[in-house]
């Protein structure tokens, strides 16, 4: 693997006090996965580089970590890790060049605290959905970004491009925050990680990220690929960005991550299309009082409040954290006695019963069946469709079918998913729901049409009979 760094910042050679690396001077640095290299290809007053090799030993790799290794396959000693930029490269950077992370330099302090014209290359680059991803996350930091597809074979260029892109960065940053955010963000560009992850996974996270990370407008995004899309992690990581200020309620959103894996001219702001068609099936019914099941941090709850018809709207979750990021979202505190009156927010979970259910014209279960065990589905259409009874039921979920356009997707769609129902699934689901508990069905898709895959999310709205 090879990043090398450029300025031609006078006197150029002060690269060398930043970095705490003498240009005059070859530097080896042992890593539990092999041995990372800082030297200088070029250094005089105009124009200094510094590169950093790191060359990945597969077998002292695989047997650091054994079966706990994520990958414990073939594929721990035949991959791509000797030359393509990963999580490993972002470990060792952080390692070798940890006191200019940190920002100090007592010989050029000045300097340190300055913004300087930097050059950053890194030949080969996994970027799980492409240039226009690179761009999307580097660009809004500063950087003019360049990032030129590799080749799947040049001998065959019928095959496309690969997922891999040659990245340039080039920009006037403090190479401190440079620094941080290449720790951060190559792992988020490749969207996995080569070894463990344990809590302080997002410790590392926000010390990097701090001063950027919370103002970048694909924070969450950017969260969620940096810790690999495991779920406990990921859950915790974007529950801390969403305490750093108001202005991030929407953190636990999940429409980010599903629009940004498909292709560009195929990605619709699908949360949002999403939101409108539930709210329109809502308002078709003739609902006055609507409650959401599974509200989740309160995105639809905030365009239910805002229609006259609705009387008396209610959320629920079974997440505390998420309730208290809706109610912040809906500035519950400074709400007039009329709006406090039409607004109830409770926690429950969907599986078991609850009076507080009950009585509403029309409930909401929106994203939320795939994250709940096949097994226990029995359990939520009998509180639903049997206890609470509301007149009419909008559900949605993900169509599986659609995941082929997903760029780089394997599996599900969503790390906490337990299951995504093709669209003959959903509709055999829902069929044997409504003949269950007394509802007529009607359907409709959501989000951009393939003609042979149908449409991201599917929705049916269930009528009492």
């Amino acid at each position: 693997m090879l990043l090398t760094l450029t300025t031609t910042h006078r006197p150029a050679t002060d690269l060398g006090y930043l970095l705490h690396k003498h240009p005059d001077r070859v530097q080896e640095f042992a890593q539990s996965f092999g041995t990372a290299t800082v030297f200088y290809p070029e250094a005089d007053e105009a124009r200094c580089t510094a590169a950093l090799v790191l060359e990945i030993d597969p077998v002292r790799l695989a047997r650091a970590f054994g079966r706990n290794a994520p990958d414990f396959t073939l594929a721990q000693y035949v991959n791509d890790r000797p030359y393509a930029a990963s999580s490993l490269l972002a470990t060792a950077l952080a390692d070798v060049f940890s006191t200019a992370r940190s920002g100090r330099c007592a010989a050029r302090q000045d300097l340190a605290d300055s913004a300087i014209p930097l050059q950053i290359a890194v030949p080969v680059v996994p970027c799980r959905g492409g240039p226009e991803m690179a761009r999307r996350i580097f660009e809004p930091l500063g950087w003019q970004v360049e990032a030129d597809p590799i080749p799947l074979d040049p001998a065959f260029p019928d095959w496309g491009p690969s997922r891999y892109v040659a990245l340039t960065l080039t920009g006037t940053l403090r190479l401190s925050d440079a620094l941080s955010q290449l720790h951060i963000l190559l792992p988020a560009l490749d969207e996995s990680k080569h070894y463990w992850q344990g809590p302080d996974e997002i410790d590392k996270l926000f010390r990097s990220g701090e001063g950027w990370l919370a103002t970048h407008p694909d924070r969450e995004l950017i969260t969620r690929r940096y810790l690999g899309r495991r779920g406990g992690l990921m859950r915790e990581g974007l529950a801390r960005l969403a305490e750093v200020g108001d202005e991030t309620p929407e953190a636990l959103e999940p429409s980010a991550e599903e629009e940004t894996a498909l292709p560009a001219a195929r990605r619709p702001r699908l949360n949002e299309q999403r939101q409108e068609a539930v709210v329109a099936a809502l308002l078709a019914s003739g609902a006055i009082s609507v409650i959401d099941l599974g509200c989740g941090p309160g995105a639809l709850l905030s365009q239910l409040v805002k229609q006259p018809q609705f009387r008396r709207v209610a959320g629920t979750d079974v997440s505390v954290r998420s309730l208290q990021i809706a109610a912040r979202r809906l500035h519950v505190e400074t709400m007039s006695e009329r709006q406090s009156d039409k607004l109830q927010l409770f926690q429950s979970a969907l599986t078991y019963e609850d009076a507080r259910f009950a009585g509403f014209d029309a409930a909401v279960v929106m994203e939320v069946i795939e994250h709940v065990d096949p097994s226990r589905h029995a359990a939520v259409e009998r509180v639903v469709f049997g206890t609470a009874r509301p007149g009419t039921v909008v559900v949605t979920t993900p169509n599986r079918e659609y995941n082929a356009l997903y760029d780089g997707l394997t599996g599900l769609r969503h790390a906490d998913h337990r299951f995504e129902w093709d669209r003959a699934q959903f509709r055999e689901w829902a069929e044997g729901v409504g003949a269950a508990y007394g509802y007529s069905v009607a359907y409709q898709g959501i989000g951009d049409v393939d003609p042979g895959l149908g449409t991201p999310t599917q929705m049916a709205v269930f009528t009492r009979e």
